[in-house]
């Protein structure tokens, strides 16, 4: 009894003893979890990128199918990088610029108008006289080229210079008279129709047909936008009579007024910047063509006339623009001051990389004019960034990251 008794109280020291050697054990047999990268899956559109679906389907918006993408949570380099196709490049406006040295002086700015370039105006006028039967060219905006059918007409003058060609060259075939120069006869009624508009092609086809056709097709001989149309079907028209009028939309100009204590500031050939706000204030470099020796009469302003390349045609005559002269002599590196998107933890770009996508990148700049910021640091020259789209650019990283502002936290200056 007195030996149970003992036990008793010895028992719970052996249990005590015993629960390392359990953990031990325990421990020593338990293996580590392995780091899962877990991963995050959604469904959007190529041509609406806004779309974030759980499920696969069609877009809600257009009706394509919708493509899987997969984000992982571990650390992906690509997790700040953006990859757009040329339609989303094309819907959104992205413009790029490159980094370079630029005047970041003080600057004079005018408003102004975008006009056409008077000189690149061509006008088509009628060669004979006649009935336009059918106008093949209608609306004013419409591209023409060289070659492209514009009109036809009914012409009694133009049929009998037909039958006069047919006839030289019946005669060469049948009358061998040695005192007729037939080859003369032919090449003056053949320069005739010409002069009055018809091509060489249709010549030839004259002189295999030998058939006189009632109307005649007159082919443009030049090209551009149609900026007027004179005529309508039905209308006759004498020889000279202007029919329509185009002009090349390559190069553009920017009219703007001044004051005319102003006018000493702006020379010809000097160069400027032009933005437009209508094309998210894209910066171009224009040239000064002319200003107006004569004030206005009536206001007392000076015109100032600024030519501007269009070589994409997005610039359209009547859009707003701004005229920009730096005054100051102040060159340093800058970054066009549209690509800087500033927030709480400061001024960033978004930066074309060399597969063609875009990341964003934390930059420091100092105080510009209007048009450019100098550069403090976070790029060097021949970085090429973004200057228009850049919000866009910066909600897609949003929905791709799913609001996780992680990857912009991450950016290095």
């Amino acid at each position: 009894m007195i030996k149970i008794i003992k036990f008793i109280k010895l028992l719970p020291l052996i249990l005590l003893a015993s629960v390392p050697f359990t953990a031990c054990k325990q421990k020593a047999t338990l293996k580590q979890p392995e780091a899962k990268v877990q991963s995050k899956v959604y469904y959007t559109c190529s041509m609406h990128p806004q779309v974030h679906l759980d499920h696969d389907g069609n877009c809600p918006i257009c009706g394509m199918k919708l493509i899987k993408v997969e984000l992982t949570s571990g650390d992906d380099k690509t997790a700040d990088r953006i990859t757009l196709t040329a339609t989303q490049l094309q819907l959104g406006s992205i413009q790029t610029d490159t980094i370079r040295e630029q005047n970041t002086g003080s600057e004079k700015t005018l408003s102004g108008t975008v006009t056409a370039d008077e000189n690149t105006a061509e006008e088509l006028s009628a060669r004979i006289a006649g009935r336009i039967q059918q106008l093949f060219v209608r609306t004013t905006g419409e591209k023409i080229s060289i070659g492209q059918p514009v009109y036809s007409i009914y012409s009694d003058d133009l049929q009998e210079a037909e039958k006069e060609y047919l006839l030289a060259k019946q005669q060469q075939k049948m009358l061998h008279n040695p005192d007729v120069d037939y080859k003369q006869l032919i090449s003056a009624a053949e320069n005739k129709l010409q002069l009055w508009g018809l091509s060489a092609a249709q010549i030839s086809s004259l002189a295999k047909s030998g058939k006189v056709s009632a109307t005649t097709t007159i082919y443009s001989k030049i090209a551009g936008t149609v900026s007027d149309i004179a005529v309508h079907e039905g209308d006759y028209v004498t020889e000279g009579m202007p029919l329509l009028k185009t002009q090349s939309l390559n190069n553009l100009w920017v009219q703007a007024q001044l004051y005319a204590n102003e006018t000493g500031d702006y020379r010809e050939n000097e160069k400027v910047t032009v933005s437009l706000p209508e094309l998210g204030n894209q910066i171009i470099e224009g040239k000064i063509a002319f200003t107006n020796p004569e004030l206005s009469s009536a206001t007392k302003v000076d015109l100032v006339r600024v030519s501007i390349p269009n070589p994409q045609g997005l610039i359209r005559p009547g859009m707003l623009a701004h005229v920009s002269l730096a005054k100051g002599n102040s060159h340093a590196l800058a970054v066009p001051a549209s690509a800087v998107l500033t927030g709480a933890s400061g001024s960033s770009v978004w930066v074309k990389n060399a597969d063609n996508s875009f990341s964003p990148k934390m930059v420091s700049v100092g105080t510009g004019n209007q048009n450019f910021v100098p550069l403090i640091s976070g790029l060097n020259p021949g970085d090429v960034v973004v200057t228009s789209g850049a919000y866009l650019l910066n909600s897609e990283l949003i929905f791709k990251n799913g609001g996780n502002k992680g990857a912009m936290a991450g950016m290095k200056m």
